[in-house]
């Protein structure tokens, strides 16, 4: 297209590339969700209906965008890692934000009727986005921790506050002035005490929040004819196995030269999204997992 006089506007848009060899973490989070949940009537203090809707939302995302290999998600919040490495829109971070945001929230709305069939939208829901760099592989799991250890922190009060409420016939104001200042071990005790509630035995998806991995299926070796999977390396020898092509002044030869040097064949492994509800500060959820976070 021929340019213009107006053209040098364009001068205005300054690039926005996000440091690269970082980890990138985008954290997208519910806007105005008290709200949102209010006016849809959200089960209290959580809602499975709604965790799932963004654990699709999520996966949706994933699904789109390979280069995120793990998210983590509570509540109305979901952040993504994405591999170290990525050059997802040559790692501009508006493009990357702005899009990423979009897509999940599309997601949301257009999976809402699978989780919420008598529930119509009464307005549209919105998120808003971050992203954060981090280094090296000690931040990116900090940063994972601190959210799952969020999780957990209001999780426990939100339990303990809503049995006050729904059970114990407090008002709103009377519960957060029960809880006020109280440590984990008395929240504890309230449940169990006055609702035989343990609080350990709460499903997990609510404790823990939702994980969301590309996991590593790998395949059996099989026929190089029969795989579309399979990739030829050379052997560890260094060998480029290449059959000499010179003729042989031996008759016999053919039939008695050394066989060419087979090659080696790696598989591919396989990957699919697993949705889990577990630990992933302590050390064996990354040790099982070194490739989310080898770049």
């Amino acid at each position: 297209m021929a340019g213009s006089k107006y053209a040098y506007v364009r001068h205005f848009e300054l690039p926005d590339p996000l440091l690269p060899a970082t980890f990138i973490v985008c954290r997208l989070d519910g806007h105005s969700f008290h709200r949102f949940s209010d006016e849809h009537a959200f089960a209290k203090p959580n809602d499975e209906r709604a965790l799932k809707l963004m654990d699709r939302a999520a996966q949706s995302l994933m699904t789109e965008y390979k280069d995120i290999v793990l998210g983590f998600g509570e509540s109305d919040e979901f952040s993504f890692l994405l591999r170290k490495t990525t050059n997802l829109y040559n790692r501009r971070h508006a493009k990357i934000l702005t899009t990423l945001t979009s897509f999940f929230t599309s997601c949301y709305v257009f999976h809402w009727p699978q989780y919420f069939p008598d529930t119509p939208l009464r307005y549209p829901p919105s998120f808003d986005g971050r992203i954060v760099l981090y280094p090296n592989e000690r931040e990116v799991r900090d940063y994972f921790s601190w959210r799952q250890a969020d999780t957990h922190i209001n999780n426990l009060y939100n339990t303990v506050f809503w049995a006050l409420v729904q059970q114990g016939a407090q008002t709103t104001t009377e519960a957060h002035a029960t809880l006020r200042g109280t440590l984990s071990k008395a929240k504890h005790e309230i449940l169990f005490s006055r609702f035989r509630i343990n609080y350990n035995e709460i499903f997990p998806r609510f404790r823990k929040g939702s994980v969301i991995v590309w996991e590593q299926i790998p395949d059996a070796p099989h026929d190089i004819g029969n795989s579309q999977d399979m990739v030829s390396t050379q052997d560890p020898s260094g060998d480029n196995a290449v059959e000499n092509s010179e003729p042989s002044n031996d008759k016999d030869a053919t039939s008695s030269s050394q066989p060419k040097q087979k090659q080696k064949l790696q598989v591919k492994p396989r990957t699919t999204i697993e949705i889990m509800h577990c630990d992933i500060i302590g050390d064996e959820f990354w040790q099982t997992r070194p490739y989310l976070l080898s770049g």
